[in-house]
């Protein structure tokens, strides 16, 4: 397998690790509709969460939640959408990013990162 391939995996485990010591329950990890891909879908208490995981290993091209763009942002609400969907869910829901910075073996949680309209 690909080092970046490994790091990324090695990332979302890290990542899922820690959204469990902040107090998240897993829901599912690499959830998949058609040809889109959330990394993880959580409950945060009474909110569905929505994660986008980023592995960098260093800030030298951008910080990882900037790799998190408009089209990587519109692609996670239409997958929320479906996932709501599918499991006729009625809640609050949310967007966060981690940013899981390897070398410096860091993580950093942004709730509420982005909005659907």
């Amino acid at each position: 397998m690909a080092k970046h391939l490994e790091a990324g995996i090695w990332g979302e485990q890290q990542a899922v690790r820690y959204l469990q010591e902040c107090g998240y329950d897993i829901i599912s990890i690499n959830w998949r509709h058609k040809h889109l891909e959330v990394d993880v879908i959580a409950k945060d208490g009474d909110i569905l969460v929505f994660v986008e995981v980023k592995s960098r290993n260093d800030s030298r091209f951008g910080e990882p939640k900037e790799f998190v763009d408009h089209r990587k942002r519109r692609n996670l609400i239409r997958l929320a959408d479906a996932y709501i969907s599918y499991t006729k869910y009625e809640g609050e829901i949310r967007f966060d990013i981690v940013s899981v910075f390897l070398k410096e073996n860091k993580i950093e949680l942004i709730k509420d990162a982005f909005w659907s309209n």
